[in-house]
């Protein structure tokens, strides 16, 4: 009786104890499956099988590193390929507006079919244009676009307008959605990543991604924003 009596004990807190696991365990940032939904800035296979999502300040030293070194790398081994479909977003902190002017700028660009190129010379040309504000950015950011090919009136009056400051704050508000604080921050086919890390890192990751999903099967839903 008295083992019988133990038995079923040992069982319920068996049971208890899976029931907190499973209820207090932690769990993934709410809506990481809209990460990618509506993005505005998208390179690579539209039905590639693996897609992730770059959150990156321009401002932000290991951004920069990122795109300067190592994405370049994913490029060519990952979204030339067609393997990988990269989505760039938004990620402006509090009080930054010359990081939220250069997200505009970059949106410009976009409309000229010159986003990843200006992303890069924003990167490149960090330290540049890092305390420069007001007419004094605005007219930096207009240089740069001329460097890479740009009409700087076309250029210029896109900027002046204010019209994609929107969707570089609607990035913004998305990060803090997704309980994200820091940059870079990454969804590789809904799983987080934080932080600068190695292109040999960056290989694991990917190739793991692939392994995983099967072709014919996109996690990240099917929208296909435009590419820049």
């Amino acid at each position: 009786m008295q083992r019988t009596l133990f038995v079923a004990v040992a069982f319920l807190a068996m049971v208890i104890a899976a029931v907190l696991f499973l209820v207090l365990r932690p769990q993934p940032s709410a809506g990481v499956a809209d990460a990618a939904k509506g993005a505005r800035f998208v390179i690579g296979n539209p039905d590639a099988r693996v897609t992730v999502v770059d959150f990156s300040n321009f401002l932000c030293g290991h951004c920069r590193d990122h795109s300067n070194n190592v994405l370049p790398l994913i490029k060519r081994d990952y979204i030339d390929t067609g393997k990988v479909r990269y989505i760039f977003r938004d990620f402006p902190f509090g009080g930054q507006e010359n990081v939220i002017r250069a997200g505009e700028a970059a949106a410009c660009a976009a409309d000229n079919n010159l986003y990843l190129e200006y992303h890069s010379a924003l990167f490149r040309a960090q330290l540049q244009w890092a305390g420069f504000s007001g007419e004094t950015l605005d007219r930096y950011f207009t240089d740069l676009a001329a460097q890479i090919g740009m009409a700087p009136a076309t250029f210029s009056d896109c900027l002046k307008s204010g019209n994609k400051r929107a969707g570089v704050l609607a990035d913004q508000r998305l990060a803090g959605d997704l309980g994200l604080t820091g940059t870079p921050s990454f969804f590789v086919n809904g799983e987080k990543y934080t932080g600068q890390r190695s292109y040999d890192s960056w290989r694991e990751i990917l190739d793991r991604a692939l392994a995983a999903q099967p072709a014919g099967n996109d996690p990240a839903g099917s929208s296909s924003p435009a590419r820049p």
